[in-house]
């Protein structure tokens, strides 16, 4: 049985599963040691105060995750946002990864964000593939600015618009007060597209 759904700090092991080899043996994070699994969950709840984190679960399983996050510190940048997807292996290529995605970025449209930016370590032509895919549009590379695994790293950057601008925005809704009652329709919309 393939499930969307919010992501608990309960879920630390699962999701720790998947990311902490692309922290071990990869440059696609820039993390560079694994977090304990109280530090994790920490990250999970706090994050979740202001921004969706989801995952897809098959038979009890934790396949894949997507987040999203603050983009800058200043109060003008509040209308951003940086999102990050991570699938297992064993799943890759059965539409998980966009169902999380297409989710996230509907959930960060409801909250009024504006834009939402995917940070690419390069080379990755296939995340590169993905979020073009879903609409993101390249706009600039940082080149060598980070150090990992022996090697400077450039990275990309790609945006995606999720609501018009105009003037006087009200702030983006914190996701820890939006009425979620909406996510139930939303999720069984989106799994429909994962191939069981």
């Amino acid at each position: 049985m393939t499930v969307l759904r919010l992501a608990t700090p309960d879920d630390v092991d699962g999701i720790l599963n998947i990311y902490a080899p692309y922290i071990e043996t990869t440059s696609f994070t820039f993390e560079t040691e694994v977090p304990t699994l109280e530090e994790f969950a920490e990250r999970i709840r706090t994050y979740l105060i202001n921004w969706p984190w989801l995952v897809c679960e098959v038979d009890g399983v934790i396949a894949g995750y997507a987040y999203a996050t603050k983009y800058r510190e200043r109060t003008a940048y509040q209308w951003c946002t940086e999102s990050s997807i991570y699938i297992h292996d064993d799943f890759q290529r059965a539409g998980i990864a966009r169902a999380l995605y297409r989710a996230l970025l509907d959930i960060l449209k409801m909250q009024g964000f504006r834009n939402v930016y995917a940070v690419i370590n390069l080379p990755n032509e296939k995340s590169v593939a993905f979020h073009e895919s879903c609409g993101f549009e390249y706009f600039a590379t940082y080149e060598k600015v980070g150090y990992k695994l022996g090697k400077w790293k450039n990275v990309g950057w790609w945006r995606l618009v999720v609501n018009e601008f105009g003037d006087d925005p009200p702030a983006p809704v914190k996701f820890s007060v939006l009425d979620k009652s909406f996510l139930p329709e939303l999720f069984a919309e989106k799994i429909k597209t994962i191939k069981q």
